[in-house]
């Protein structure tokens, strides 16, 4: 494949698993809003922590949509160190999107409805960045390209064969 080829091949498979994840992504953000707001308005519960059950929820929503829909052909083995990764990544992506929450609240006192959703969104945001970088080059990785499989499986059929031919007949 000519390497103009090659690249437009690449961008293309990008641009759709952005797009896989932004759904899985945007749907989450939703659970996770909404989910918010309800805890907020149905409980006593400090904005944070419910902050935090919201998240929660979310990351168990998006690891099913990631793994069942944005990440279907990647790499299933080994799904108990996938799920580790995952949530280690969610964590520190829930650290990241809860930090701007409570600077926001406690830092600087902005704690009404539209503030406190305003800056969960904006931590969303930049917690979401994080996650898909880690969870693409961590968590869902991508199988070997096909060619390269074929390369060193040839590689290894013939390998056997050369060092047989290599070795000199004894008598």
């Amino acid at each position: 494949m000519s390497e103009p080829g090659a690249l437009r091949t690449r961008l293309d498979r990008l641009a759709r698993e952005v797009a896989k994840f932004g759904v899985v992504g945007g749907l989450g953000v939703l659970v996770n809003l909404g989910v918010f707001n309800v805890v907020r308005g149905a409980t006593d519960i400090p904005m944070v922590r419910a902050s935090l059950i919201a998240t929660v929820v979310a990351i168990v929503f998006n690891y099913v949509g990631f793994r069942y829909f944005t990440y279907r052909d990647r790499d299933k083995s080994g799904r108990t160190k996938e799920m580790s990764l995952f949530l280690l990544f969610s964590v520190v992506g829930m650290v990241i999107e809860n930090g701007v929450l409570y600077a926001a609240t406690y830092g600087f006192g902005w704690d009404g409805p539209l503030a406190s959703n305003f800056f969960k969104f904006f931590g969303i945001g930049i917690g979401t960045l994080f996650r898909f970088w880690s969870y693409r080059t961590w968590v869902f990785r991508a199988l070997p390209a096909k060619e390269a499989v074929q390369t060193a499986e040839s590689f290894l059929e013939q390998a056997p064969r050369q060092a047989a031919r290599r070795q000199p007949d004894r008598v």
